[in-house]
């Protein structure tokens, strides 16, 4: 049985205007999420993911593209309808520290959302704030406290209360372990999991913590300067990546056995991340890549399923994995 796409995005570009032309954070990326699953968007810092994940809830608005929320292109809609949407996709933030306002305390930054959509007031609201709480693992005492009396796992909790407050289907979750210790972010995603299948939310998880991912993600994408170059299930991409980007990605994760680690062959790229103003034809992985030859630096290479559900953007994928 087919499951049911609940966010499809078709061809989306974002590029913010620079001194020196066009800067192609985002370019032309296409996936799609099925509802009630967790998928994945993994790169290094600076390749677009974020800016991803804000575009596609209009944060920023696309250059080109269209994102399908529920059968509906809401890179249409005007600003009451996306107001409207908005109930529906919500997002938690990369940086706690920032994205929670320092002179409210967290009954009225949880409290927010109702606020902005004149829904339950006076006790019913306060109710649904200490309910909100007790989901995501802290007390009604908190209700009261300001941010900064708060750690950093804790000021995400609040931040991932808010955004379940008006029942969400859709959440993109922008790097939000990131920011807190070692210690502190498994406690996070498990949060998310236990969420995840609690309330049948559909995430979009956006990290650089590969192992996490895996962990989290039913479906990966990797994107490197502004492109997607490999897709596909989480234990099929780590298990067998195509791709020589994603091959490169994952042989830096570090094994916990050390005799594993060391008989392991690291890949090393040569070379730095091209600028991603106005970027040359071609592949962009090409300045970087042991396998590179003319046509690559030539020919944009497009997202294509190579073996079933795994889609490569790579002209040699076959060649260099011998398939």
């Amino acid at each position: 049985m087919e499951k049911e796409k609940l966010v499809e995005v078709n061809n989306l570009s974002k590029y913010f205007k620079v001194s020196g032309g066009d800067l192609k954070a985002v370019d032309n990326i296409s996936f799609y999420i099925n509802k009630g699953e967790t998928f994945g968007l993994v790169g290094e810092s600076g390749c677009g993911k974020s800016t991803a994940g804000r575009t596609m809830l209009r944060l920023y608005e696309p250059t080109a593209g269209e994102v399908i929320f529920k059968g509906k292109n809401i890179c249409e809609f005007s600003d009451k309808e996306m107001k409207e949407v908005r109930k529906h996709m919500q997002m938690i933030f990369q940086d706690p520290y920032a994205s929670l306002d320092p002179r409210m305390t967290v009954e009225e930054i949880v409290g927010e959302p109702f606020e902005i959509y004149g829904i339950l007031k006076g006790k019913e609201r306060q109710e649904k704030v200490i309910e909100l709480l007790d989901i995501v693992g802290l007390s009604s005492e908190h209700a009261q406290r300001f941010p900064h009396e708060f750690s950093g796992g804790q000021r995400q909790r609040v931040g991932i209360a808010r955004a379940l407050a008006l029942n969400p289907e859709f959440i993109i979750c922008d790097e939000p372990i990131s920011a807190l210790d070692v210690s502190i972010q498994a406690q996070v995603v498990n949060l998310l999991k236990d969420l995840q299948e609690n309330l049948g939310l559909t995430l979009l998880f956006i990290a650089h913590d590969l192992s996490m991912v895996r962990y989290i993600s039913d479906r990966v994408g990797v994107m490197y300067l502004g492109k997607l170059v490999e897709l596909s299930s989480s234990e099929k991409l780590y298990e067998h990546p195509l791709h020589p980007y994603t091959k490169a990605l994952l042989s830096a994760i570090p094994i916990a056995d050390p005799d594993a680690q060391k008989e392991r062959e690291r890949i090393e790229l040569k070379g730095e991340v091209p600028s991603p103003i106005n970027p040359k034809p071609g592949c962009r992985f090409a300045d970087r890549c042991e396998y590179a030859k003319d046509i690559c630096r030539n020919t944009d290479p497009v997202l294509e399923e190579i073996e079933e559900g795994h889609y490569v953007a790579c002209l040699r994928v076959k060649e260099i994995n011998k398939i």
